[in-house]
């Protein structure tokens, strides 16, 4: 069983930013990738960002050039770093890995971007 604990949601202003971390109870290097996404109320749930082992990455429209997906295999961490953040932003922000064979979710970390 894959655990995975989200840290670095929280408030922030329209243009700030916030880095979200994701940590996994089991080595990351094996997964065959890892990714965020989010839902917003009365919204489906949807890929923001996602990184594979070999390193490709893929990212939603609204977000390139703003957000960044990266991962430490040492730390068995993933992380996104939200820049220019904007008020459509808010949502709640899932962690996602995928293995060969099953998929797995945090419990989901809070993003409000609010004046």
């Amino acid at each position: 069983q894959v655990q995975l604990v989200e840290s670095g949601g929280g408030l922030v202003q329209p243009g700030g930013s916030l880095r979200l971390s994701c940590a996994a109870s089991v080595t990351i290097s094996s997964f065959y990738a890892m990714g965020w996404y989010r839902q917003a109320p009365g919204k489906i749930r949807e890929l923001v960002a996602r990184i594979t082992g070999g390193g490709s990455t893929n990212y939603a429209d609204s977000v390139k050039g703003r957000f960044t997906i990266s991962r430490d295999n040492a730390k068995n961490t993933v992380y996104l770093q939200m820049n220019s953040l904007k008020p459509e932003d808010t949502a709640v922000y899932y962690c996602n890995v995928e293995t060969y064979i099953n998929s797995y979710w945090g419990q989901g970390t809070q993003v409000t971007v609010s004046s």
